[in-house]
């Protein structure tokens, strides 16, 4: 099948938005699966930036088509943003479909995402406060309302008064809050339901049929694998499943339908949020990568935390995802910083040495990581036109990934722009 999958290989933020880019500029149909507004891809296409957050990248390339799936959670007001800036930038979303079968954030979600999070306290698990895991919640419990309710009006109505009057005793009586103006949100909702109404279709049968076709087919994924409900470092995690099997129930189609999954890593490792995470650097030198890289959230503007590369995690990801090939980006970022480390294994409390990842948080939470050290290298990685170019050093760091993960490294990114990526 000419299909291919990106996933994020760590804690998300990996540049997935660039090499997602590169492909979508040879594709058919790019479709979305999962995660919501909390996501977000930094595209930089000649001297324009584009920081797209629910749409997906090829909505920049003129007769590509862009799926929103059924997997993925929408905030109507955020989407009709995010379309009328492309437009007004001068960018096309005629190609933009969205599944009816997704569901909607709407503004209890959000309030009730803040409150939660408050209560926890130092517990907290560190959302981008956009109600996206209250809206999971309400349609694991099947009360959820979806894009086809919202181009429905009189059903609508029904479900969101009924759903409103729920949200408004938690908020009431748990947070001691001013209820929401049910009213006002449906009449605000349906204004959004108008205007989206164009873009809706069915996702999955669209999909099926360009595969069918031969059609050049590619599914971008938000957040990353650690970040996983089942398989990331729970509760520390993201509301959805960013991994490669989420495509097949975000998207609705079968798994033998899939042809490539090209995971997506930095050459050190970083992640936003709370959560235990083993090669973290808190010294200078996790400040220099942090600034170097750029490493602020697209979403929300956080920096991130930064550590050195974690092969423990990329086998894990490797394994969980079916990884056809790695993607390897910001290796610019380590020029002249060395000797460089790997964490090649973790060692317990109890003198253990553990070569896979652990399934739970408090195991995880008291690992040390176990170093192997490389040299480093030198030079001005940008300027690099083929992965010859790069210097031994590099190279070298790039051959050692590779063995100690069991994945090839198909791609290494050496700067932001789409010719600073080298193909192999």
């Amino acid at each position: 099948m000419p299909s291919k999958i990106v996933v994020g290989a760590q804690w998300g933020d990996e540049g997935k938005g660039k090499i997602i880019d590169i492909l979508a500029s040879r594709a058919d149909l790019v479709v979305r699966a999962q995660g919501g507004n909390n996501a977000g891809h930094t595209v930089k296409s000649g001297d324009e930036v584009y920081k797209l957050h629910l749409i997906p990248s090829g909505i920049l390339y003129e007769g590509t088509l862009c799926g929103i799936g059924c997997g993925v959670v929408i905030d109507p007001r955020g989407i009709l943003e995010e379309i009328d800036g492309l437009q007004a930038r001068g960018v096309s979303c005629k190609g933009l479909r969205i599944d009816p079968r997704a569901h909607l954030i709407m503004p209890w979600h959000i309030l009730l995402d803040a409150m939660g999070e408050r209560s926890l306290g130092k517990n907290k698990i560190g959302t981008t406060g956009r109600g996206i895991g209250p809206c999971y919640m309400d349609k694991a419990q099947r009360s959820g309302l979806r894009v086809y309710d919202l181009c429905t009006p009189e059903l609508f109505r029904q479900k969101a008064l009924a759903a409103g009057d729920q949200k408004n005793e938690i908020i009431t009586r748990v947070y001691k809050q001013p209820p929401v103006d049910i009213d006002a949100v449906i009449e605000e909702y349906l204004r959004y339901g108008e205007r989206l109404r164009p873009y809706v279709a069915d996702v999955s049968v669209l999909t099926y049929e360009a595969l069918q076709a031969g059609k050049e087919v590619l599914f971008e994924g938000a957040q990353g694998t650690l970040l996983d409900l089942d398989l990331g470092t729970y509760p520390y995690v993201t509301s959805s499943n960013p991994i490669s099997g989420g495509v097949c129930t975000g998207v609705g189609i079968g798994p033998s339908m899939i042809g490539e999954v090209i995971g997506v890593a930095k050459a050190y490792t970083t992640r936003v949020g709370e959560g235990p995470f083993p090669t973290e650097l808190t010294d200078a030198l996790g400040d220099t990568i942090r600034n170097r890289g750029g490493e602020f959230g697209t979403t929300t503007g956080r920096p991130r935390r930064t550590g050195w590369f974690d092969a423990v995690i990329m086998r894990h990801a490797v394994r969980v995802n079916g990884l056809t090939s790695l993607a390897l980006n910001k290796l610019d970022t380590l020029s002249g910083i060395g000797p460089l480390k790997i964490c090649t294994a973790y060692r317990t409390p109890d003198g253990r040495t553990l070569r896979d990842f652990p399934p739970s948080l408090e195991e995880l939470g008291g690992c040390e990581p176990v170093y192997e050290e490389l040299p480093g290298f030198t030079g001005e990685l940008s300027c690099c036109k083929s992965y010859e170019q790069l210097p031994a050093g590099c190279q070298e760091y790039v051959k050692r990934i590779e063995q100690l993960c069991g994945c090839r490294v198909s791609m290494a990114g050496v700067g932001p722009e789409r010719e600073q990526n080298l193909e192999r």
